[in-house]
């Protein structure tokens, strides 16, 4: 058997990570500004990391959600306390797709309605329901096809409030800042009236947070910076340092019934481990302000330079748009400046680093960066 090729590969083989770095298998050292598509926080193979996953795998890595699972209810207090969202209740699953399928079905319960307002551009996962409020049409299979969903133009609340007048809409699903999009920032005046029109339609406003949040934007979640708060949010990525993970943050208005939503796999105790850890050292090493620090010195330096038709971002989590494609640059970075970037459309390379980057590595990256650009 041989695997389903799904991706298009770069012929490397990552066996070992530290901090912000990672290494192959011919002993090459890479910096990594990336972090596996935003997933690593804390940095690649943090010691208390280690040793709280260790310790959970020695005593028990998985039971079934049908009994007490003390670690859940740490990652929830942990959480809350630090999210800014104490009141709310947690649904922790295995996925971004699978927290915005929930959210989505959670939202749809509570109100009745079938209608979900996506936006243009946005990306919120490749199953059923999420990849159905996902406007990129190749990711969708005929089954996926839905009269149930409308796009609204980004940032264009006038659009927004004549579609949520009707009152068929279940939800409102935005992501925090656009990923796959380009990195996209919602504008904050928007937002506070995307809430406000919500709340008179009845409309429950889901915020996507799975790639700009955990600490990601210099704010815990990126729709902060708006002081507004949703009704849901849904997390992935950064929760657990690469331990498959995410959440559902549920208002308390919501009702819990038994059977509306379920996992086998969410939330097991080796799961648990690895979030709470990550909770630990985003306090302990205050990552959610080093982000902010070092995210506004890189973004302040990036538009420096000359090349770079615009920079967009928040915290660490940056978009850089050039006139031209990006493939030959990110190459080039890659193998033979041996920095890790992200890229996405033709033009846009992403920076998502781990949330511990240090100001000298940020300097190391735009050394690497500006020789590949003056080649």
């Amino acid at each position: 058997m041989k695997l389903f090729d799904v991706y298009p590969l770069f012929d490397i083989n990552i066996v070992k990570g530290e901090g912000c770095y990672v290494f192959d298998d011919k002993g090459n050292k890479y910096l990594d500004l990336y972090g596996g598509h935003a997933v690593i926080s804390v940095g690649h193979s943090h010691p208390y990391y280690v040793s709280k996953v260790t310790n959970q795998l020695n005593q028990l890595g998985f039971y079934s959600n049908s009994v007490v699972n003390t670690l859940q209810r740490e990652v929830a207090q942990k959480l809350g306390e630090q999210c800014g969202y104490p009141d709310y209740s947690l649904f922790l699953i295995n996925s971004g797709a699978e927290a915005n399928e929930n959210a989505i079905k959670l939202a749809s319960f509570h109100n009745g309605r079938k209608k979900v307002l996506a936006f243009k551009k946005a990306f919120h996962g490749r199953t059923s329901a999420s990849v159905s409020v996902t406007d990129i049409p190749a990711y969708s299979a005929p089954v996926n096809e839905t009269d149930h969903v409308t796009f609204a133009p980004f940032n264009d609340i006038e659009f927004v409030k004549k579609e949520l007048a009707s009152k068929a809409f279940c939800a409102v699903i935005i992501e925090g800042i656009q990923g796959v999009a380009g990195i996209h920032i919602p504008n904050d005046n928007f937002l506070k009236q995307l809430r406000e029109v919500c709340t008179e339609t009845g409309t429950i406003l889901i915020l996507d947070e799975i790639q700009s949040g955990y600490g990601r934007s210099g704010k815990f979640f990126a729709h902060q910076y708006a002081d507004i708060q949703a009704d849901i949010i849904t997390v992935a990525k950064g929760i657990g340092n690469g331990f498959p993970m995410a959440g559902v943050l549920i208002n308390p208005m919501f009702k819990a019934v038994y059977g509306q939503l379920g996992t086998t796999f969410g939330g097991n105790h080796l799961a648990c481990a690895a979030a709470s850890a990550v909770l630990d050292i985003l306090k302990e090493e205050k990552l959610v302000e080093n982000a902010r620090n070092i995210g506004e010195y890189l973004i302040t330096e990036l538009k420096k330079i000359p090349q770079i038709k615009e920079v967009r971002g928040r915290g660490l989590i940056i978009g850089m748009e050039f006139e031209t494609p990006v493939k030959e640059l990110r190459t080039k970075l890659l193998f033979e400046e041996k920095v890790f970037t992200g890229a996405t459309g033709t033009n846009v390379i992403r920076l998502l680093p781990p949330l511990c980057l240090t100001k000298e590595l940020a300097d190391e990256f735009l050394v690497r960066f500006k020789k590949v650009l003056s080649k």
